[in-house]
């Protein structure tokens, strides 16, 4: 996971770069870039988010909120209607902080990849704009 680099404060757009030499992990992973100081996520919680995300496989960035400029809603975390890697990925963070989560396909998309190649492992980096 410290191989993948990651460019950007929060409240900006960040770049993220996938190495060629890993092997895509196995279990949901995650690392806060920069811990806030505001609210922490708890199940529950509603989060107002901005996220970058890349595909493992080709290092292609697929989708990005800040494209659209606004905030990605994930309302009640842990039972939001988003991949299962989000709902666990963003408890514990912190108003005004940086996660990178690292997504395997089974906390993902799956064989199914609705839209992104069957199994594939997504990295994302998630900044917590809000918290309530």
């Amino acid at each position: 996971m410290d191989d993948i680099g990651v460019a950007g404060d929060p409240g900006s757009k960040p770049t993220i770069t996938v190495p060629d030499t890993c092997t895509p992990p196995a279990q949901l992973l995650s690392k806060d870039l920069v811990v806030g100081t505001g609210p922490e996520v708890v199940l529950g919680s509603t989060v107002q988010t901005h996220y970058d995300l890349v595909t493992w496989s080709d290092k292609r960035e697929l989708d990005a909120s800040w494209f659209r400029g606004e905030t990605f809603p994930l309302e009640k975390v842990g039972d939001a209607p988003v991949i299962d890697g989000w709902n666990e990925g963003v408890v514990g963070m912190r108003e005004g902080g940086r996660r990178l989560l690292v997504i395997p396909p089974d906390k993902a998309y799956g064989a199914g990849g609705r839209g992104i190649a069957p199994n594939e492992t997504l990295v994302f980096v998630v900044d917590a704009v809000q918290v309530s």
